[in-house]
């Protein structure tokens, strides 16, 4: 019993000496936080002069760098189909649901700007697609859009959003347009930026290509899919620099916060885009309009439709949205595919207007 006791007091002592240890480490995580100076993180902006001093270095041990966007949403997470999917919260869980879904290739904190914007008067909720974002990507190369629409449909059931009001873009518009034509009743207001798919001038080539031919060629792309490596970038200033290539009107801070939050850091150091790249796979089989019309027939909650007039153009002038006899269409100037981020004061005059009818 004396052994006993004795064990049980070093024990005891052990205990007190960890608590110490993680209430030092504590200390040191908020320390780093604040910045070694004492310097709140929204100083360190993650601009180039303040990574040359080593700011976002330590910022980048346990958060992305900061940009002047300082108030961040929660983390969340939900399942579909077995895929553990990710999204963000941006709070007040009283007001009505609104659900921001991105494109292609992209990830949920691109609405960044867009939710700070809408917060105070919406839940916005941005989740990110399969194989996007923080999503988890899929075992294979089903990126299909009955299973973006299934992800959709299963977030807004197991959170209770209906009736919810929809914001999607490009990929993410087309399946805000497909789930509100499949659900009319759960969606109180759409938007579509850019969602109407393909031009008809591409899908009417797809669809003259035989059937075979199409088939081959997409077993082809997923074999080369499966030898691709992702693209490693020495510097997230690389990264930033292709986000830029890609859409020359960013400015410096939009991509860098872009870019932040779309790429992982390997061990090495390097960094990668966070998407899979068997979502750049394209269906063999055409874009069905006669069942895409048939759904967006029934499409009758207030909806608008916005594109950006250096990309798609007006969308008056596209016969396509004459399925949508009630909607709204506006083309934006001097904004390209992502007229969120191209014109932004603009397309939020827009949307607050539609919202406020």
């Amino acid at each position: 019993m004396t052994d006993l006791g004795a064990g049980m007091t070093e024990l005891g002592a052990g205990m007190t000496e960890l608590g110490s240890g993680m209430r030092e480490l504590g200390s040191e995580i908020a320390g780093r936080r604040r910045g070694n100076d004492g310097v709140g993180r929204g100083d360190c902006r993650g601009d180039g002069h303040s990574r040359a001093n080593g700011c976002s270095r330590l910022i980048t041990l346990y958060d992305p760098p900061m940009t002047q966007l300082t108030d961040y949403p929660a983390s969340q997470i939900y399942f579909s189909q077995r895929l553990r999917l990710h999204y963000v919260d941006w709070g007040n869980p009283t007001a009505p649901p609104l659900i921001l879904v991105h494109g292609g290739r992209d990830h949920c904190r691109s609405w960044d700007w867009v939710a700070l914007a809408l917060k105070d008067r919406y839940h916005v909720i941005a989740p990110d697609l399969r194989g996007h974002g923080d999503s988890e990507w899929v075992n294979g190369s089903g990126y299909s859009m009955i299973d973006y629409v299934y992800d959709l449909a299963q977030l807004v059931r197991q959170k209770h959003l209906a009736p919810v009001t929809l914001l999607g873009h490009s990929l993410g518009g087309r399946i805000c347009l497909e789930y509100a034509g499949i659900y009319p009743d759960r969606v109180a207001r759409l938007i579509a930026i850019e969602g109407l798919g393909p031009s008809r001038r591409i899908t009417d080539t797809h669809s003259a290509v035989p059937a075979h031919q199409r088939m081959s060629e997409w077993i082809s792309d997923t074999h080369r899919f499966a030898g691709r490596l992702p693209r490693r970038y020495p510097t997230l200033d690389d990264a930033v620099e292709r986000m830029q290539e890609a859409n020359p009107r960013l400015s410096d801070e939009q991509a860098l916060h872009l870019t932040t939050h779309a790429v992982h850091q390997n061990e090495d150091g390097t960094f990668i885009w966070k998407f899979d790249n068997y979502a750049r796979s394209s269906s063999p089989y055409p874009f069905n309009e006669t069942d895409a019309e048939e759904i967006w027939s029934r499409v009758r909650m207030p909806t608008l439709l916005i594109a950006g007039l250096e990309s798609q153009g007006d969308p008056n002038e596209d016969d396509r949205t004459n399925s949508f006899p009630q909607a709204k269409r506006v083309g934006i100037a001097d904004a390209g595919h992502w007229v969120h981020h191209d014109q932004l004061d603009r397309f939020l005059g827009e949307v607050n207007k539609f919202l406020d009818s």
